[in-house]
């Protein structure tokens, strides 16, 4: 049964070794957590955000933080959306955001979350397409420059009302 729960420190270690290469790190990060491999030290300046750890039982099997973009309660935007490589492709991540989104919308009383998502990342796209999220028209497409190449990314949106 899957579950979602605060962060615990503990949770580290399984949640940075689902970055098995530096393109994943990349997607994941966007660089602003500086090179790969992370350490559990550059990991923790999350901290300031809300995180929640996936449980499949009592296994960690996926991560992603939670903060309010415009300062009100009325949004939320997901980020750092990770799942364990060896649990993709089987419900797991369309599991976490649900459970995120219901989290999202019941307890911090959210109308509306929004997240990033580079555009080849095929997979993280189609995951959160399959919950529900959207392009969202007013949010321009944001471009990072990664390792010398420039990365587009744009946003993706959910109503909750």
């Amino acid at each position: 049964m899957l579950r979602l729960r605060p962060y615990k420190d503990s949770d580290a270690a399984a949640v940075l070794s689902w970055c098995r290469d530096e393109v994943t790190f990349r997607r994941w990060t966007a660089g602003v957590l500086g090179p790969w491999p992370l350490t559990a030290e550059r990991f923790s300046a999350l901290g300031e955000l809300a995180r929640f750890t996936l449980l499949d039982e009592t296994v960690p099997c996926g991560f992603f933080t939670m903060r309010n973009p415009t300062g009100t309660p009325d949004e939320v935007r997901f980020g750092f959306v990770i799942v364990d490589p060896d649990r993709r492709g089987r419900g797991y991540g369309s599991g976490m955001l649900r459970l995120g989104l219901r989290y999202a919308r019941d307890i911090y009383g959210a109308k509306r979350v929004s997240l990033a998502v580079f555009e080849d990342n095929e997979a993280a796209l189609r995951c959160y397409r399959s919950v529900g999220f959207c392009d969202d028209e007013d949010a321009k497409t944001e471009t990072y420059t990664i390792d010398g190449q420039t990365w587009k990314c744009r946003t993706l949106a959910i109503d909750l009302v």
